[in-house]
C-alpha cells in the first residue's frame, strides 16, 4: 500500500463537528419556545426509559455522540449503548438504552434518531460496497461529495462501514483533474494549458518550496486521466495515485497492465459508473482504489425508532 489519506476516527474536533450539528438541530425543533405538546402532557417529573432499535438490518454509526446529544437536551438523560459503532445489526434489535425525564426524551427523540440514522445509513451502504469487492484487493473509498458541514462524520460513518477515506478537504492532497489542467498557465514555453505530466511535476515541485519536511513528504499527488494514452505519459512523472476517469472494466484491465509494466509503485484509482452492479468488475479489473460519490450523496437513513421501555427508572 502505497501513502493514505488522513483516515478519520471519533476525536476531539469530530465530536465538535457533532456538538455543532447538535446545536443547530436543536434549535430547529424547538427555537425558543420548546416543545408545546410535551410541555402539555408530560409532568415535568415523570421519569422513563425508551430504546433505540433498528427497524431494518445495517450498521450503526454515530453512537459515541448520542449521550453529549441528549446531554443538551436534558442534562438529566442517561445513554447506555447495546453495540459499537461498526457493529452490524438486525431488525428489531435494540443498539442502545435512553432513561431519564420523560420530557427531554421526547424532546430528543427525534434529533437522535435523525443523526443515527443518516450516518448509519451511509455506513450500512458501505458495507455492502465492501462485501461486494471482498477477495479483490480493491478498496472503497470515499469522495467530497457530502452533506455541507457534514463531511467529517459522513467520512467517520464510512469508516464504520469498513470503507477508507478519500482526501478530506482541499488542504489536505494534490489531486489535478481536467479542469485545474484547462485552467493552468502551463509550461514556460506558453503553451497554454498543462498536460498530466507536466501538472504533477509542477505540482511536486510547488509542494516541496511551499511545505517543506514531513508535510510535503506526507502530501499525496494524484492525478486524473481519461485515456490510456495519457496514463503510459503521466507514469514517468512519479504520481502517488492515478484517478482513471469513466473506465470500462476492460480498459481498466489494460491500464493496470500498463501500469505494472511502466512504474509499478504508483496506484491506480477507478471512477465513474460505479455502483452494486458494476463495482465487483471494477474490482476484478487489479486497480487498488475505487471511489464511490453514492457512499455519501445516495445513502438512504437507515430505520432506527425509540420503544418504551416499561419498568421504574432510579433517579440519579
Amino acid at each position: 500500500m502505497g501513502k493514505q489519506f488522513r483516515q478519520i476516527a471519533w476525536d476531539e474536533q469530530l465530536q465538535s463537528d457533532w456538538l455543532e450539528l447538535v446545536r443547530l438541530a436543536i434549535h430547529e425543533d424547538l427555537a425558543e419556545a420548546g416543545d408545546w405538546t410535551t410541555r402539555a402532557l408530560v409532568p415535568a417529573e415523570a421519569l422513563g426509559r425508551a430504546a433505540v432499535v433498528a427497524r431494518r438490518p445495517g450498521v450503526m454509526a454515530g453512537l459515541p455522540g448520542a449521550a453529549a446529544a441528549l446531554r443538551r437536551v436534558d442534562p438529566g438523560l442517561r445513554w447506555s449503548p447495546a453495540v459499537q459503532d461498526g457493529q452490524a445489526v438486525e431488525a428489531g434489535q435494540r443498539a442502545a438504552v435512553i432513561e431519564g425525564p420523560c420530557a427531554g426524551l421526547l424532546m430528543a427523540e427525534r434529533l437522535v434518531l435523525n443523526l443515527l440514522g443518516h450516518l448509519s445509513g451511509i455506513a450500512t451502504l458501505t458495507r455492502r460496497y465492501v462485501e461486494a469487492v471482498a477477495g479483490t484487493g480493491a478498496r472503497i473509498y470515499d469522495t467530497r461529495k457530502t452533506t455541507p458541514g457534514w463531511r467529517r462524520l459522513e467520512k467517520y460513518a464510512v469508516r464504520c462501514g469498513g470503507g477508507w477515506n478519500h482526501r478530506t478537504g482541499l488542504f489536505e492532497a494534490v489531486l489535478i483533474k481536467d479542469n485545474h489542467l484547462a485552467a493552468g498557465a502551463g509550461d514556460a514555453a506558453g503553451r497554454g494549458a498543462y498536460t498530466p505530466a507536466e501538472a504533477v511535476r509542477s505540482a511536486r515541485r510547488f509542494v516541496q518550496e511551499h511545505a517543506p519536511g514531513p508535510l510535503g513528504d506526507r502530501m499525496i499527488v494524484e492525478v486524473e486521466v481519461d485515456t490510456l494514452q495519457q496514463l503510459e505519459q503521466v507514469l514517468p512523472a512519479e504520481p502517488d495515485i492515478v484517478l482513471l476517469d469513466n473506465m470500462r472494466p476492460a480498459q481498466l484491465r489494460e491500464a493496470v497492465g500498463r501500469r505494472d509494466g511502466l512504474n509499478p509503485r504508483v496506484e491506480l484509482e477507478a471512477s465513474g459508473g460505479v455502483n452494486l452492479q458494476t463495482v465487483r468488475a471494477i474490482a476484478e479489473s487489479g486497480v487498488e482504489r475505487i471511489s464511490v460519490g453514492a457512499l455519501t450523496h445516495s445513502a438512504a437513513a437507515l430505520d432506527v425508532g425509540l420503544d418504551w421501555l416499561a419498568g421504574d427508572v432510579a433517579e440519579s
